[in-house]
């Protein structure tokens, strides 16, 4: 939860320089929640103004409905308006994520270009980036608007009868506590899908990239061996990603019904002692049917977002990988050139923990030429 709460940080540094665009677009879904929330009570009132047989206050009810088109136009100018400035904001902020990782890949050591497979890196830089992307777009179309109809829907709830309001808060923690369960789980499973497929991205790459010594070494079965318990790896881990966040929606939908069902036996007994109108009991159970969709919405954003958090911090695991050292400004020209070349006891590792070459001594004279032969991966580049 740590490391998932830091890449969150990350993340939210990166967004910050477009805080013009974020507020705009919480301004507009500010807009979009409270005329989609102000149409239901539009709606009851036209409802009162049916009284009985034969009284119906036609005029009246006609505003009403007037003012429900208008307040939908608006709505669904603010929603256009809102989702075409996510769009913009979401691919800016991969965009410069992007040329971030580009330009630092152009800076780093061979040690850790050696140590990580080609494949690997492609993927963080391609196949994840877009991951996050889609994260990111979701999470503010949906997750902003969600949060603010869910508090929006409950003010106008107890404003309308906070005995029935009531209900709908003391059923409301249990949905939170099944997503929050299930989501701790998921980020977990999706990281390890991450990486599994950048694992199998990079055997891909290399394979392909060098099917002429593949050949030509036999290598093929091998090849083939090693493709097949990576896949079977990627499969489980993306089975298991996909079974637990699939949990969510409909246990949230389940705990969701069961609001609305408190809500109409309620309000049905509460509408039979007059303590509220039939209008307003028709414009309850829309919020509350508004109340609900939000936390089915924003479980299925939390998975994404679990998803998207899991490919962003390998992302920045390669933006955050140390730089080769700089070349000096002044270097040292040697005056003689004599051409050959001596070294003693060198011992060279990628990682302190496990040694690549120990004691490795090499004499070359002026003119001489030494071939370096062993099989593929003894360490012949380093």
């Amino acid at each position: 939860m740590n490391n998932q709460t830091a890449v969150l940080k990350k993340v939210l540094r990166r967004i910050r320089r477009y805080w013009v665009r974020l507020i705009a677009s919480l301004l507009l879904a500010t807009i979009n929640v409270v005329m989609s929330l102000y149409i239901p009570i539009l709606v009851g009132t036209a409802i009162d103004c049916i009284v009985d047989a034969g009284h119906v206050d036609v005029t009246q009810m006609s505003v009403h409905l007037r003012n429900v088109l208008t307040c939908a136009i608006v709505a669904g100018a603010a929603q256009w308006l809102m989702s075409e400035l996510n769009n913009r904001m979401t691919y800016q902020v991969t965009r410069d994520i992007r040329n971030e990782a580009f330009g630092h890949i152009q800076n780093l050591p061979l040690s850790y270009l050696d140590a990580h497979p080609q494949g690997d890196i492609v993927s963080r830089v391609i196949a994840d980036v877009d991951t996050f992307a889609d994260g990111l777009l979701m999470g503010f179309t949906q997750l902003f608007t969600g949060i603010m109809t869910i508090l929006g829907t409950l003010l106008f709830m107890i404003r309308i009868h906070w005995g029935i309001a009531l209900v709908v808060v003391c059923i409301t923690p249990l949905s939170l506590l099944v997503a929050n369960f299930i989501a701790k789980r998921t980020y977990a499973m999706f990281r390890l899908q991450t990486v599994t497929r950048g694992e199998q991205t990079g055997l891909i790459d290399e394979t392909i990239g060098n099917i002429k010594v593949v050949r030509a070494f036999g290598h093929e079965a091998s090849s083939m061996e090693q493709f097949d318990e990576i896949n079977g790896r990627l499969q489980k881990a993306s089975l298991r990603a996909i079974f637990f966040s699939s949990l969510v929606n409909p246990c949230t939908r389940f705990v969701n019904s069961v609001v609305y069902a408190g809500v109409c036996l309620t309000g049905a007994l509460i509408a039979m002692t007059g303590g509220i109108s039939v209008g307003n009991l028709t414009t309850f159970l829309n919020y509350a049917n508004q109340y609900t969709k939000p936390f089915n919405e924003i479980s299925g954003v939390v998975t994404e977002l679990q998803n998207a958090l899991a490919c962003a911090g390998r992302v920045f695991e390669l933006i955050e990988a140390p730089e080769r050292t700089p070349e000096p400004e002044h270097p040292e020209c040697p005056q003689t050139v004599l051409g050959a070349v001596e070294i003693h006891n060198l011992k060279f590792s990628y990682v302190p923990e496990k040694p690549l070459i120990e004691d490795f001594n090499l004499s070359v004279k002026p003119g001489q030429r030494i071939a370096i032969v062993g099989p593929t991966g003894c360490g012949k580049t380093t």
